[in-house]
């Protein structure tokens, strides 16, 4: 009887670690979203210039849509300046060689000298080059401010 009981414990345990274990693509996806967080606040041009695709689409949630050397540029120059980016309730999905990302991003900011803060809900979209994956799109949606 204790036999079957630790055997169907153990299958239990496995079943649950598959479900929640991440494959090798969303780990190294959520390696790069890690990675532009960090460049960002950092306004690491080296880095956000290696994790951005030539073809990238940036969106903005007032609606301004940069590319590539708009968006690299901006951080750089402090036209958006990220003080501390926080990123909440990610999931990836992986579809062949597309990544898609979802977050919450809570972030200080101080474009052109200017505190704020922002709250938005972001789309990712990132590409596999090889074995690198690229940041190709991304899509801001202010999140709705909370009634008290």
């Amino acid at each position: 009887m204790k036999t079957k009981l630790y055997c169907l414990l153990v299958f239990f345990c496995c079943i649950t670690m598959l479900t929640f274990a991440q494959s090798k693509d969303e780990k190294a996806v959520a390696t790069q979203v890690e990675s532009l967080r960090k460049a960002m606040v950092d306004a690491d041009k080296a880095t956000l210039e290696k994790l951005t695709d030539a073809k990238l689409t940036y969106g903005h949630s007032g609606g301004k849509i940069e590319d590539k050397s708009t968006f690299v540029e901006n951080i750089v120059s402090g036209h958006s300046d990220f003080l501390s980016i926080d990123l909440t309730d990610q999931t990836i999905v992986i579809s062949g060689n597309t990544a898609i990302v979802r977050h919450n991003l809570a972030a200080a900011t101080n474009d052109n000298g200017k505190p704020g803060n922002v709250h938005l809900h972001i789309l990712l979209v990132w590409v596999k080059e090889g074995s690198q994956w690229k940041l190709i799109a991304r899509q801001a949606v202010k999140q709705p401010v909370a009634n008290s």
